[in-house]
């Protein structure tokens, strides 16, 4: 069994027992994180796709850790005209275990 998730702007599909960084989450380690933006789940031979939302789906996930990505420099320049800009990014995460899927 395996679901489509929505968090943080972006689609996750996750199963029962996976490890996913997923955009910042508030929460303490090791507390529950309920996801109820599911778009699909699919369970062995039958798939529901929902239309945006599967009604009643839930995704139950712990909290296994929160952190920073790698940085990603920014480097803008035009040629001749002497303008050159440098900047760096590093995007927060949190990492969490799917424990359930649940439909309605």
């Amino acid at each position: 069994m395996y679901a489509v998730i929505k968090t943080g702007g972006k689609q996750y599909k996750v199963a029962a027992g996976d490890k996913v960084k997923v955009e910042k989450l508030t929460g303490d380690v090791g507390s529950t994180v309920v996801i109820d933006k599911v778009l699909l789940i699919a369970d062995g031979e039958t798939t529901t796709v929902g239309a945006p939302l599967v009604a009643g789906a839930k995704v139950n996930a712990t909290v296994v850790s929160h952190g920073r990505g790698d940085k990603v420099m920014i480097f803008k320049m035009r040629r001749r005209k002497h303008y050159r800009k440098t900047q760096g990014h590093r995007q927060s995460y949190t990492e969490i275990q799917i424990d359930t899927i649940s439909a309605k």
